[in-house]
Formats: C-alpha cells, structure tokens, sequence
C-alpha cells in the first residue's frame, strides 16, 4: 500500500521560542524511523521547525494554505511562500478549518491542485461527524468528499497526495474508531481512488487514520492493511508517545 506516513498535526500549539528545541527533540526521539515524519507547525513555528528538521529524518509541513499565488488575502499565506521556507507537506480541508473557517469541497480541491502545482504534498482530511455515523452516510458523505477534493486531478499527481480519514466525533474526544471501523473507511476511501483511477494508483497513495490515535491504540490501527499512518494531534504534542506512534509504524 501507500508509503507510511505518520505526520504531527500541532494545531494552534507551541510557540515559535519553543519550536526549534521540540523539532530536534522528535527527531531524536524518532531516530531509526522506518516511516516519514512529519510535524505540521503553526505559520509562525515553521522556520524555527525548518532549521530544526535540517540534516534530520523530519519533514515539516503547514496546517493550510491558500490557492492564489499572492493578492490581497489579508492574513493568508500562500504556496510559493511555504516553498520558500522548504516546507515539504501541508494540510488540507481539516474538519476544524471547515468548521470554523468556512472550508468547502470546493476550496479543498483548489488547495490540492496549488500544492501539487507548487511541488507540496496535500494531507487531505476527509470524515463523517457524529450524526452522520449514526445515520449510516459516513461513506456516502467521504465519497463526495474524495469524488470533490480529487477533481481534475490526474492519476499520476494523485499517487502524490495524502489522504487523512478523520471521523470528526473522535478528534480531541478522547474516542476514537475501533481498528476495525477505521480500517472499513480506509478500504473504502482506497475503493473510491480505484474507480476515480485504477487499482495500481490507488494503493500508492497514502492513506492515514487520525482522531485520538495516541501511544495506546496506534499499533492496533497501524496494523490494518489499509492504514498506512497517523494524522496525529495531542499526541504529537508530547515526543515519547509520538515517538511510541511512529515506531508502531514498520
């Protein structure tokens, strides 16, 4: 399948006097990986995490971007300003940015086809709420949103991005799917990238779980054939139990 990625989502965490420090920190901590690290900072952490990560095993990514060049986007930041900084990864269309700052299907496929454009890796966050589980939709919902987000993508850039399953009622609940609920999404998400693609493209792409996997749960999930990784929040937040993530990663 897809290569392992287990990749740290900070949030609106660390400051940037603390960043440099931590980064080196997850990369000893990490040492021997045999999975990509990644830690996705805050804009104002990511040349503190850059320096940090040089002449390491660790990526860094953003939390987002925007999909114009440059113009008059107060307080955005766009592609070609993360590939300056030689940012690696960013992360697209997560539940919180979509909650809270208007993100749609839309804007989702927009940032991916920027980021693939500018040579970035997209973290694609996909998932159900509580209500919608309940109702039965999860994969009715997740296909759209896949169907959306992949767009007048090509199989060949495809292959390039990340995709995250993260079922919106267990992120920074303290639940989290069942191994097995995550692995069925999982499967699912690859079944949608075969139809839109082919079955070699879709088990080249990434395709990580993430809602309150932590140092507990992360092998059990990490040993489903169709979870290849984390999308990692609180957890990444502490190095021994990112690091126990990361070496649950083979």
């Amino acid at each position: 399948m897809g290569k392992y990625i287990i990749a740290g989502n900070w949030k609106m965490n660390k400051l940037p006097s603390e960043t440099y420090a931590f980064v080196k920190e997850i990369a000893a901590a990490t040492e021997g990986a045999q999975c990509e690290v990644v830690c996705c900072t805050p804009f104002v952490c990511l040349s503190e995490a850059v320096k940090a990560a040089e002449g390491t095993h660790v990526k860094i990514g953003a939390e987002n971007l925007h999909f114009e060049d440059k113009g008059a986007y107060t307080g955005e930041v766009s592609a070609d300003m993360l590939v300056d900084l030689k940012v690696d990864y960013v992360i697209i269309g997560h539940s919180e940015r979509r909650q809270y700052f208007a993100e749609t299907d839309e804007t989702v496929n927009l940032k991916i086809k920027k980021a693939l454009a500018k040579g970035l890796i997209p973290i694609v966050c996909v998932g159900e709420s509580l209500e919608q589980r309940e109702a039965g939709v999860t994969m009715e919902l997740i296909t759209g949103q896949i169907e959306k987000a992949f767009d007048g993508i090509t199989a060949a850039d495809a292959e390039k991005v990340v995709v995250a399953y993260e079922p919106i009622w267990a992120i920074g609940t303290g639940k989290t799917a069942t191994a097995d609920q995550a692995e069925e999404v999982c499967a699912g998400i690859r079944a949608v990238l075969a139809k839109l693609y082919s079955d070699s493209s879709a088990k080249k792409v990434t395709i990580q779980y993430g809602g309150s996997m932590n140092a507990g749960n992360a092998q059990e999930l990490l040993s489903k054939p169709d979870i290849d990784g984390g999308l990692i929040g609180g957890a990444s937040l502490k190095s021994a139990d990112f690091a126990t993530i990361v070496a649950a990663a083979k």
